[in-house]
């Protein structure tokens, strides 16, 4: 190591991770034993909730690449599980460029072999917490023109942040940043669709370390106060869809949502 490089961060193997959880969920192998005693204690509903996020980002950046929006920041990024999302966007966009955002040095890692994307377009990744918006958008903007729209990605991240870390004021903060014409794109575990359920998983990520503030109906709407909702507004993951076939009805502890900044 050159004089005045950091330290890489170590890994902690023995505390449970929410990205290596959700990895374990979808049937990933970057995970530890720790995070694989998490997910093999959810109810199988879990797993199904991880399936239905994956498939709605996937509907959504795809929809609005197809709209012509062209730079995406996706915070919460997770372990890379393809299709990506600048997998998925630069298909229909091939100068599309995209910055992801983690707070775990697992998926920095995984990200940095894998998350490559088309020559045309810009794929970079950043080390850095929801928590700390400005530096998010202060990287940010080293590679995304924020004179144009950006997609800001927050999926299945906001429910990671309690209420007593003002998860709707870190929201406003890096919305402030975009551009008129920038998107949300917004995930969220619901606390009210099966509130027995949503106690269940809450308890048992708390006992791995994890602690999740599930929301209603309501708490999830006012992410996108002020915000125009596309249709078809702030419905279940399942239901979210614009182009082509409709996914097949099934229950969903998920609400989605995209919307417009005006």
């Amino acid at each position: 190591m050159t004089p005045g490089t950091p330290a890489p961060r170590q890994i902690d193997t023995s505390t449970a991770h929410p990205a290596r959880v959700y990895d374990w969920l979808l049937g990933g192998k970057d995970n530890y034993p720790v995070d694989e005693a998490v997910g093999e204690r959810l109810p199988p509903e879990a797993r199904d909730a991880a399936r239905q996020n994956r498939a709605f980002m996937n509907r959504a950046v795809a929809w609005l690449a197809g709209q012509g929006v062209d730079q995406f920041l996706d915070i919460g990024t997770g372990i890379p599980t393809e299709p990506n999302l600048h997998q998925i966007v630069q298909r229909v966009v091939p100068t599309a460029r995209v910055v992801y955002t983690d707070n775990d040095p697992i998926v920095l890692r995984h990200a940095e072999a894998l998350l490559v994307g088309r020559p045309e377009g810009v794929t970079d990744y950043v080390e850095a917490d929801v928590r700390d918006p400005a530096e998010i958008i202060r990287h940010a903007r080293e590679i995304l023109d924020f004179e144009r729209p950006i997609a800001l990605s927050l999926i299945a991240l906001m429910h990671f942040i309690a209420d007593d870390q003002n998860p709707h004021g870190l929201v406003r903060d890096l919305l402030a940043g975009l551009p008129s014409g920038s998107y949300l794109v917004l995930s969220h575990a619901a606390s009210d669709i099966f509130p027995d359920l949503a106690e269940q998983v809450t308890a048992e990520y708390a006992k791995g370390g994890i602690r999740l503030g599930f929301r209603t109906r309501a708490g999830v709407l006012s992410f996108f106060e002020g915000l125009e909702l596309v249709e078809p507004g702030l419905v279940t993951a399942p239901e979210w869809f614009k182009d082509g076939p409709a996914p097949e009805p099934e229950g969903s502890g998920i609400y989605t949502a995209v919307a417009r900044i005006p």
